[in-house]
């Protein structure tokens, strides 16, 4: 682990296997936090706040910039580790690194924009002033399936607020998580700002949630997760902001550009094996058109090389685990037996030399029945449900009936029909022919049971601030 500045070895304790999903097979091991070493972890983070917060905002940025930038002459190594560990192509790999480095680099740049308010006249001889202040620890939980990236957009806003941060990453993604941590600090930043725990949910993510000097949550994962979560940060009356599930519908109109809206849909489902929250996870298409959009994604996922990340011109790696392609085999069993079609997978693939590893083909399913687990759950790898719609009301209709609302999208020509999906789309992100990609420079977060607050944009700094009113009398 990473605690004060420096590697953090516990005392005893258990450990945990780092397994490569592409074989199935331990390569590494981390320990398993322990609350004492929490406890350790927070309290190094407490210490260093005071320190921290005294730095000047411009200075924090300029630091966590110039972290970014050494850490980007590794960025090779970091994708490779990510490959290793999470599975996906190294194409993918270095993406995300990089998207991980842009937020970073995003933040630092938003530091000379902290500000806070000034009222004059509030009565005679009498002013206000608002302060943004920071709020203290900060507790940042982030899942496996985009382990850099997920964590930068906690920790890009929380240091440049001035917080110090504890964060546990998944129990099968530690690695990269703790080599960019090292390097961030080889880079300059401070020690005891940036700490990192590996351990399990259940014992370091409990820990660290419900840690009296933990002022903040920030936590990407399920929808149950985030529930848990949210209560039991409740204890102490912490902030939190959620990022959760979601099942994410595409529409796909009858004037849409088919070819780039089949591309998307394809892109938006199968990208990290389907392995993301943002993923395309419903498909309604326009009857006149369903016949096309069908054939060419089927074509599509025929033409996705299957294998190993490290694989040369390989488009989808295995899946993350063996737990989640066997939920996924149920989801798709379940809509098999209830009636869908299969256009396509809903098996395994044999890939030569890696009988083991956890792969799953790009599957395709029409018109699984609306009380199917694929229609009401969440479905994390790559299935992709479709079901033919006769207009743009009924389409719509249908996407809102979710207890999700994370992200949307819509391929039209028409105006107006972009208009009114962007208006009545239950979800926190509509894209309008355009494929599922997430700015830092606009506020990022769901509706429903997809979560609470927002990540991106200059928003997300407010989560990560206290406001105080000051009212002077002459």
């Amino acid at each position: 682990m990473l605690v004060g500045g420096g590697p953090f070895e516990p005392a005893g304790g258990d450990r945990l296997q780092v397994l490569d999903p592409a074989t199935a097979e331990p390569f590494e091991e981390v320990p398993a936090a322990t609350p004492a070493d929490v406890d350790a972890a927070v309290t190094a983070a407490g210490d260093a706040f005071e320190g921290w917060w005294a730095t000047p905002a411009a200075r924090r940025g300029e630091l966590l910039g110039q972290a970014a930038d050494h850490a980007r002459e590794q960025a090779g190594e970091l994708a490779a580790s990510l490959t290793r560990e999470q599975g996906k192509p190294l194409r993918e790999a270095r993406l995300e690194v990089e998207r991980c480095l842009e937020t970073l680099e995003h933040y630092a740049g938003l530091a000379k924009n902290l500000r806070g308010g000034y009222v004059p006249n509030l009565d005679d001889g009498t002013y206000g002033v608002v302060l943004r202040r920071p709020i203290g620890v900060v507790g940042a939980i982030v899942p496996w399936n985009f382990p850099t990236t997920l964590l930068a957009n906690k920790l890009g806003p929380a240091l440049v607020a001035g917080n110090t941060v504890v964060a546990k990453p998944a129990e099968t993604t530690p690695l990269t998580t703790l080599r960019l941590a090292g390097l961030l600090h080889e880079g300059g930043l401070p020690a005891g700002t940036f700490n990192v725990v590996t351990g399990t949910g259940p014992v370091a993510g409990d820990a660290l949630v419900r840690h009296p000097r933990v002022r903040k949550v920030a936590f990407t994962g399920s929808t149950p997760v985030g529930r848990r979560t949210m209560a039991a940060a409740a204890e102490h009356l912490k902030r939190v902001t959620l990022e959760l599930g979601g099942s994410d519908p595409m529409i796909i109109c009858d004037d849409a550009d088919l070819d780039r809206a089949v591309s998307a849909a394809s892109v938006g489902r199968f990208f990290n094996c389907g392995q993301a929250c943002l993923a395309t996870k419903r498909l309604f298409v326009f009857d006149t058109v369903a016949d096309q959009v069908v054939e060419r994604l089927v074509g599509k996922a025929a033409k996705l090389r299957v294998g190993p990340g490290t694989g040369e011109r390989v488009l989808m790696g295995p899946m993350h685990s063996a737990r989640q392609r066997a939920l996924i085999e149920d989801q798709v069993a379940d809509a098999v037996d209830r009636g869908a079609t299969v256009l396509c997978g809903a098996a395994r693939p044999q890939v030569e030399g890696y009988e083991r590893g956890f792969f799953y083909s790009p599957t395709l399913l029409l018109e699984p029945p609306a009380d199917a687990r694929v229609a009401v759950e969440e479905t994390f790898g790559p299935i992709l449900p479709i079901w033919r719609v006769g207009g743009l009301e009924e389409a719509i209709e249908r996407a809102n009936d979710s207890p999700y609302g994370l992200g949307s999208a819509i391929w039209t020509r028409d105006l107006h029909r972009a208009n009114l999906a962007a208006e009545r789309l239950e979800a926190g992100y509509t894209w309008v022919n355009s494929i599922n990609k997430v700015y830092d420079e606009l506020p990022f977060g769901g509706l429903k049971q997809s979560g609470y607050g927002k990540e991106h944009g200059i928003e997300a700094l407010d989560y990560y601030q206290e406001t105080k009113s000051v009212v002077v009398r002459h």
